[in-house]
């Protein structure tokens, strides 16, 4: 009697075991479906803030740097100030002025920034190109005074090693810092480069670029591996020399846009 109740005792054991081993397998399924299986889509256990690109951690946001030229005072001085060029180990340093309509296109070929008469004038650019510096080639033009001012020490890039060394130059505008990469220097011809080439036209300036990139020139330099491209706007900054057959000019590709605050 004693081991039948001892064989039904063990009997009912084994079933609950087991029992508790089906509903335990069973209980898993439904996690695995719930929290890591193909079922239920799992972005729903995300925080919500982060579904349809509105998660603000991953948002891009543009990030504004101080600009260290105090423009509302040199417009103050001269509503026709645009911009300012820094050239590193030379001493280009200087505002940049475009003639407002009222003025002559080259009004600053002789007038400083109070526009005052000066033989020395002032770095400007003509009404031909955006005073955004937005143009496929923006030229800026400067005079080559035996004083070392304005842009006479340009011509430091006509010794190779000063070109290998010295690889950029910054223009700053209201709301900008534009960083350029100097790919050529070289003598070029007097002529007009706004009016001798139609920018407008891409294929236009795709060939003006191939040149640019190698100058058929006696005085040039070139700086190996930078790429420029007709989606890539260039400065052209432009000054005499003794031969009045000729200018010389330091050409830059844009590299860095910065906004600014």
């Amino acid at each position: 009697m004693e081991q039948n109740e001892n064989k039904k005792r063990k009997g009912w054991l084994i079933i609950t075991i087991a029992m508790l081993l089906v509903f335990l397998i069973s209980l898993g399924g439904v996690l695995w479906y719930f929290f890591g299986g193909d079922g239920i889509d799992q972005d729903a256990f995300k925080n919500p803030s982060s579904q349809n690109g509105t998660n603000s951690s991953t948002e891009s946001q543009v990030i504004l740097v101080d600009n260290p030229i105090d423009f509302a005072t040199l417009k103050a001085q001269n509503p026709d100030v645009c911009g300012w060029i820094t050239v590193p180990n030379t001493n280009v340093d200087y505002p940049i002025l475009q003639s407002s309509p009222d003025k002559d296109n080259d009004f600053y070929i002789n007038h400083n920034l109070d526009g005052k008469y000066n033989v020395a004038g002032s770095i400007y650019i003509q009404r031909n190109n955006s005073n955004q510096f937005t143009d496929r080639n923006t030229v800026i033009y400067g005079h080559n005074m035996k004083n070392k001012t304005m842009f006479r020490t340009l011509h430091n890039f006509r010794d190779p090693k000063f070109f290998e060394e010295n690889e950029y130059f910054t223009i700053y505008t209201p709301g900008h810092i534009k960083t350029y990469r100097i790919f050529a220097a070289y003598r070029y011809d007097n002529r007009h480069i706004l009016n001798s080439f139609d920018f407008t036209d891409k294929a236009v300036y795709k060939e003006y670029l191939e040149f640019a990139t190698n100058p058929v020139s006696l005085i040039k330099n070139v700086r190996e591996g930078v790429k420029v491209t007709a989606d890539d706007p260039i400065v052209t900054l432009s000054t005499c020399i003794s031969d009045k057959r000729y200018r010389y000019l330091v050409q830059g590709v844009l590299i860095k846009d910065e906004l600014t605050k």
